[in-house]
């Protein structure tokens, strides 16, 4: 397929605008998606090409957003709901968690509920507390419900696609700070399995699971660490629910220690969920070393810039995790 370097929210704009083209049952909603363009700008132009019926503005209520996203879902419809903010989600976690979630799996797969909810997550931005959180994990605790964390512009074109296709409600975050972030995406549509993992970078000494923007701080932590001939293999999940054990683990034997860093809380974030699994499963008994996990500091996210990057982990703790754990042998 070609290919052309455009940023992730050109590529997110691109999968949506494809699938509106080709299939009359999607259109989006949320607030000042418009004229506007949305909070970020995703939208921008959006209205011109399918207009008012199929890009539709709403009132400001996340409760409303999520519950018409969902009624329209279970009469056939397939929605994409963008909240301005993840924090957000809170405010619509009945019609997530009670409605979208569970409504397949009590009717015994006679109703369907294939939404997408699209949401700008993460700090960065100097955005404070209500608006800088990541709530991944809260949303990956409900059965009925699918989470997707793309970190590239390719992968958010491919797992879009796929999120939009599937039948099941779908929570897809996007971070603030990837949007202007590019790389090679091709012109055509395509689809990337939920469930399936990447490995971003092949290693062989430790293994480091990141999700989101973590990614690219774990990246750029490998090649520093090249340099003092420590090799790591970056393994991005892509998505939680469904989570792609299987490279997980495969990845973990090969190099017999772990790492998970997320920008998440450190408690009760998805880095135990995938501990706890590796120490369930075969890997265990390749690990050389304790499995560390890298998180968010136990604190709302601060607004001052020297505050909120100490809240989360950042390339110099990624740095001293690994040195620390390669020394066990």
């Amino acid at each position: 397929m070609a290919t052309r370097e455009i940023t992730y929210l050109e590529a997110v704009r691109e999968a949506m605008s494809q699938e509106m083209r080709q299939n009359e049952d999607v259109f989006i909603l949320g607030e000042d998606i418009g004229v506007y363009g949305g909070a970020f700008g995703v939208t921008r132009g959006m209205i011109e090409e399918f207009g008012p019926e199929r890009v539709r503005n709403t009132p400001i209520s996340e409760a409303g957003i999520a519950g018409t996203a969902v009624g329209a879902a279970l009469t056939g419809m397939r929605p994409i709901l963008e909240l301005q903010f993840s924090d957000f989600i809170t405010i619509a976690m009945d019609q997530m968690v009670n409605q979208a979630a569970k409504t397949r799996y009590m009717f015994g797969g006679k109703g369907k509920v294939p939404m997408v909810l699209r949401t700008p997550a993460g700090s960065g931005t100097g955005a404070a507390a209500q608006h800088s959180q990541s709530l991944e994990a809260w949303m990956a605790h409900i059965p009925g419900l699918k989470v997707v964390q793309p970190s590239t512009a390719y992968d958010v074109k491919g797992l879009l696609k796929a999120a939009m296709d599937d039948d099941n409600p779908v929570i897809f975050y996007e971070h603030k700070l990837l949007y202007k972030t590019s790389s090679d995406v091709p012109e055509e549509q395509y689809s990337i399995e939920l469930g399936k993992a990447d490995i971003k970078r092949e290693g062989t000494d430790v293994t480091v699971v990141a999700t989101a923007i973590m990614v690219h701080k774990a990246l750029e932590a490998a090649a520093e660490l090249e340099k003092e001939g420590i090799s790591v293999e970056v393994v991005d999940p892509r998505t939680i629910v469904p989570l792609d054990t299987e490279t997980l683990i495969n990845s973990v034997k090969k190099t017999g220690r772990l790492i998970v860093v997320h920008e998440a809380v450190r408690r009760g974030g998805i880095g135990g969920e995938i501990a706890s699994m590796i120490a369930e499963s075969e890997a265990f008994d390749y690990l050389d070393a304790p499995i560390k996990r890298l998180g968010g500091k136990e604190v709302p996210i601060p607004y001052n810039p020297n505050l909120e990057k100490a809240a989360i982990p950042q390339v110099p703790d990624i740095l001293a995790a690994v040195r620390e754990t390669v020394k066990y042998k």
